[in-house]
Order: C-alpha cells, then structure tokens, then sequence
C-alpha cells in the first residue's frame, strides 16, 4: 500500500463554504502507466504518487473527475462496454486505496480514424471542453478554481479553453512541449505539493 504522502498534513476540517472544484485527470499517462490502448485489467499499472494526490485531494475538497480521448474505441480496437468494464476494475482497487472517483467521462470519438458512428469531431473530445463543462454542470464547479494533470498539449488546451486555474503537464509524452498556459511536471507529487501549498 502507497504511503500517504502529504495526505497526512492536509487538515481535516476544511472549510465547507467555497466554490466546488475538480481535480481533472486525464486517465493513461496520469492514472495509469501508459499502454497502447489500454483495454485489458491485466495491463493496468497505476502512476506512481496518483493515490497520494487523490487522498490529499481529496481531502482538500476537490471532486476527482477523469477525463479522457477514447480514440481506440472510435477506431474499433474496444467497445464502450470494454471500457466501462475496465473502468469499473480500476475504480475498485481505486476504492481498496481509499479513493473515490467522482466521474469518469470519456469521449469515444476521433475526426479521422473512428469507425462509422465513431467518425466525427465532438466537444467532449480533447482539447475540446466538453467533458470538463460536463463536470462543472453536474457537480457545481466553478471551473476557474479547478485544475487538470495530463500528458498531453491536448489536455493544456482543454483546460486553458475552459478557464481552469491551472493546468499541469507531465513530462515525457510531448517532447517539443505545449502552447497555453501550464505547469511542467515530473511527478505527481509536485501537483500534490502545489495543491496543498495552496490549500
């Protein structure tokens, strides 16, 4: 079991009366280690520091929203039920570390590559801001006081187009870096810090 990390100096009683906001996570490259399409419970390797930054999180009153470009199902290579069935393994050992996902949005669909219905450009589709005004609707969020960690230019330009406090970005993925505004990270455990240094 991962230690808690910070979650441990977080205090427990904080302050009910502000704004809702959200922890954004993109899934693969975030919450688990990347894998070429990612659809098999077997293949599932969670991040370093992700359980420490949920708990802490958390606990600092962040919904925890993943949001994440589906792009193996638009082009066949999984169903939605494939990964609905996935996301339901990762939930509980999520659960067994003592962490709660608020929502899992995703969006199924790509421009070039989807198959039939999957064919088509979409606003929950990333860098696009569906998914994230999904979330500030159904939880009420006040977006410009929620974050998001991705790996990807496509998660910094959703999280700057939709007006969130801030955006992380985690090395490795974009080699040439990102336009926008955003962190650059090497751990999940620099967003944890950030998020508690700032309360």
């Amino acid at each position: 079991m991962e230690d808690d990390g910070l979650a441990g100096f977080v205090a427990e009683g904080f302050s009910g009366d502000m704004s809702e906001r959200a922890l954004f996570l993109d899934r693969d490259g975030v919450v688990n280690e990347e894998v070429g399409y990612l659809h098999r419970a077997d293949e599932v390797r969670f991040v370093d520091g992700i359980f420490s930054l949920c708990r802490t999180a958390a606990k600092l009153g962040y919904r925890l929203i993943v949001v994440t470009n589906q792009a193996g199902i638009a082009r066949g290579y999984y169903s939605e039920a494939d990964f609905e069935l996935l996301m339901e393994f990762m939930r509980t050992e999520l659960r067994a570390e003592r962490i709660e996902l608020d929502a899992v949005y995703y969006c199924p669909f790509h421009p070039e590559h989807g198959v039939g219905e999957y064919k088509q450009e979409h606003e929950d589709r990333k860098p696009g801001t569906g998914m994230l005004r999904r979330g500030a609707r159904e939880f009420g969020l006040d977006l410009s006081q929620s974050v998001l960690v991705g790996d990807r230019c496509s998660d910094v330009g959703a999280a700057n187009a939709a007006g969130l406090r801030q955006a992380f970005l985690i090395t490795g993925t974009e080699a040439a870096g990102c336009g926008g505004e955003y962190l650059m990270v090497e751990s999940l455990a620099e967003v944890e810090r950030w998020l508690v240094e700032r309360g």
